[in-house]
């Protein structure tokens, strides 16, 4: 199988809504290793990536380098230096992308619960469109309110996704994607490719792909990682 996809790890975000002084979420703790090196592992092993890139915040250059040099070595793991603006990141880690890679694959460091079946999934769905990402039905109510938390229309939630990463694309696309940005300060990559009229196709992902954003998403991560799926076939969630 041909190596044609670079993954890049966006792990150079604030973390300010963490709410912990000495640790950002993808360096905290989960199942005794950082949360970044799970999301890592996966990729590391899938045997269509030929390039993973680790996007670090300036500010946590140093501490990276001195703690994880090592890993990254004996890994072959690239680093791209983030932005202010996780679009910036994301940016300057495509620079970085080898000339032989055909796809990129671009993913939260601070999704550590992902298993092997879902990257097949999503990469298989790019294919069609050349640009797919991993996304979960909502079932719930969904309210829209004003400034002032009064509820001021509750929303149709037929047909709305919740976006997840992996979101996968041709690198020519992405490239062309960053590179008409103009203006628009995107949440997600997907947003720049919907932008360019190219179809992104929504891949059911799962609950357990779940992102870590406040400290008790890491118990609910550990529960994640031990029910991953092992083998082809498990349902998604």
């Amino acid at each position: 199988m041909t190596k044609d996809v670079a993954v890049i790890l966006a792990a150079a975000g604030s973390s300010t809504r963490f709410g912990d002084p000495h640790f950002k979420k993808v360096y905290s703790l989960l199942a005794g290793r950082a949360v970044w090196l799970h999301s890592a592992d996966l990729f590391l092993d899938h045997p269509r990536i030929g390039q993973v890139i680790v996007v670090v915040h300036p500010d946590d250059r140093e501490m990276f380098s001195e703690k994880y040099s090592a890993a990254t070595t004996m890994m072959g793991i690239d680093i791209a230096i983030g932005g202010s603006e996780r679009w910036q990141s994301v940016q300057n880690a495509i620079e970085k992308v080898r000339s032989n890679m055909e796809w990129i694959a671009v993913h939260d460091a601070a999704r550590p619960c992902i298993a092997s079946q879902w990257i097949d999934s999503v990469l298989a769905g790019a294919e069609s469109t050349g640009a797919a990402i991993l996304a979960t039905p909502i079932h719930g109510t969904i309210k829209r309110s004003n400034a002032s938390s009064i509820i001021t229309e509750t929303v149709p939630r037929d047909h709305l996704w919740q976006a997840q990463t992996p979101q996968v694309f041709r690198k020519e696309i992405l490239s062309k994607a960053y590179a008409q940005r103009g203006s628009l300060l995107p949440t997600d990559d997907a947003q720049l490719v919907e932008k360019l009229g190219i179809e992104v196709k929504l891949v059911p992902g799962s609950l357990l792909n779940v992102k870590i954003t406040a400290k008790e998403d890491l118990r609910f991560a550990e529960l994640a990682l031990k029910a991953l799926p092992q083998k082809k076939g498990f349902p998604f969630l």
